[in-house]
């Protein structure tokens, strides 16, 4: 008798678990060949807005973590990507075996664990550049120190699915802010591995969430959530416009690159502490000399 192969069912991460969507809603994949591959969740407004709330549990947590041990987390994560390269390259190349498509793969997941290594390392610094001892005209110390905002949304480009979500999402829980992102509408595969590795990694649950579906049934709500406080991600100039102006009723910082001229994400451009900078706020501190 012939084996039936079993067949993954792809679910989404959220909260440190993983779930289909409330609506109990898919949409499928196709393979390289065009054949169906899996049914991939299709995200509501409803698994948003849950997804927030899982994030908001797990922040005060996460921020309070020593930067030396999220840094530890960082590279454990990157180790774990190394060591399942295999998996990683079979969700990018969804069943194409030509030695081009295995190479695309191989050069995005070595991109991607180096992108991990160097936030892994800015963890414990990054407060010595951006934060300041200020001159004041009085007996007392100044200071200004860093803070992470909160619960940031992400929305990864359909370009290099993976590549581009990690450079989105790992600057802001290196400084302690909690994500919810969502993932490539055409290429949602990578998205559903790594947050099979998230699962098992030492990141907590509920400080990197990872939703699948349609842009036009999450952006308006992820525009106007009051709980987010940052939107960081590629998005098409009329996406841009909707996210801004939602942006603006609910008071939070917007960083959005160009759908039609994207980055290069392999560039050295595409990691900076800058993108770190971009997503924490400043505290001044007083405290008086001799105290």
């Amino acid at each position: 008798m012939t084996r039936l192969p079993i067949t993954k069912t792809p679910k989404v991460y959220v909260g440190g678990a993983f779930i289909r969507s409330e609506s109990a809603r898919t949409y499928p994949l196709a393979d390289a060949t065009g054949a169906f591959f899996a049914n991939i969740p299709q995200c509501s407004r409803k698994d948003l807005r849950n997804a927030i709330e899982a994030a908001a549990k797990a922040g005060p947590g996460w921020a309070r973590r020593t930067a030396y041990n999220r840094g530890q987390i960082l590279y454990r994560l990157a180790e774990m990507l190394e060591a399942r390269q295999a998996d990683l390259s079979d969700a990018l190349t969804l069943g194409d075996a030509t030695p081009p498509a295995r190479r695309a793969a191989a050069k995005e997941i070595a991109a991607t664990i180096d992108r991990l290594i160097y936030y892994a390392g800015w963890t414990d610094k990054y407060e010595s550049v951006l934060g300041s001892v200020n001159p004041v005209a009085a007996p007392y110390f100044n200071f200004t120190v860093t803070e992470p905002m909160g619960i940031v949304g992400v929305l990864a480009p359909e370009s290099a699915p993976l590549l581009a979500l990690v450079s989105l999402v790992a600057p802001l829980i290196t400084s302690g802010n909690t994500v919810v992102a969502l993932a490539s509408s055409s290429r949602p595969y990578p998205a559903i591995a790594l947050g099979e590795m998230l699962a098992t990694s030492d990141l907590p649950g509920g400080v990197v969430n990872l939703l699948t579906g349609f842009r036009p049934e999450i952006l308006p709500t992820m525009a106007t959530h009051t709980h987010l406080r940052a939107l960081s991600g590629v998005a098409h100039a009329a996406e841009r416009q909707t996210l801004r102006l939602g942006a603006a009723e609910s008071v939070k910082r917007v960083k959005l690159h160009a759908a039609e001229t994207p980055p290069d994400w392999y560039s050295d451009q595409a990691q900076s502490l800058y993108e770190i900078r971009d997503f924490v706020e400043f505290k001044t501190t007083w405290h008086p000399v001799g105290a």
